[in-house]
């Protein structure tokens, strides 16, 4: 009943609840295959869980710049893109969301996947549009002292993907 209430309030068309925001990250970067020897360009002013759920993936971090406002610089994103990048994860923090027009298109044009870390911005939107609907997947954290934080600890996963909603409710 939560997920099916999550994904209504958010526009999402798939939702998964899991057991934490660190879960809801590896779990989504599994069901986009990406692991040993992949690269993953993030920031480096995010939270421990959003490196340590890529590096639990065999995978390596790269750190793009930041804005004026804490968030990813789109603009800093390119340079870290070799032949080995599998995906982007913009970290929307403080409630504000990261520049997702920018950050799409240069992830469509390298063929990139998104994975959006919304662990401090559930409810945000960028241009009308909620913050975990622009990537293949959003990751939320429901942690006491996050937006909308449990008794315990709690995650969630959203897709707009019936292929990779299948995949992490495999995992």
């Amino acid at each position: 009943k939560f997920e099916k209430n999550f994904n209504k309030q958010n526009n999402f068309m798939h939702g998964v609840a899991v057991g934490s925001g660190t879960d809801a990250i590896y779990i989504s970067l599994l069901g986009l295959g990406i692991g040993v020897g992949d690269e993953v360009i993030t920031v480096s002013n995010s939270a421990i869980p959003t490196v340590s759920a890529i590096v639990s993936t065999g995978a390596k971090v790269k750190f793009a710049d930041i804005d004026d406002n804490y968030l990813m610089n789109p603009n800093s994103i390119e340079k870290h893109i070799s032949k080995k990048t599998k995906a982007i994860i913009p970290v929307h923090l403080y409630g504000n969301p990261c520049d997702m027009k920018k950050i799409c298109k240069i992830a469509k044009k390298h063929k990139l996947k998104i994975i959006e870390d919304c662990a401090q911005a559930q409810g945000a939107k960028f241009n009308g549009k909620n913050v975990g609907s622009f990537g293949d997947a959003g990751c939320f954290s429901f942690y006491p002292t996050k937006i909308l934080g449990s008794y315990g600890d709690g995650g969630f996963i959203s897709t707009n993907s019936h292929e990779l909603y299948k995949k992490i409710k495999k995992i």
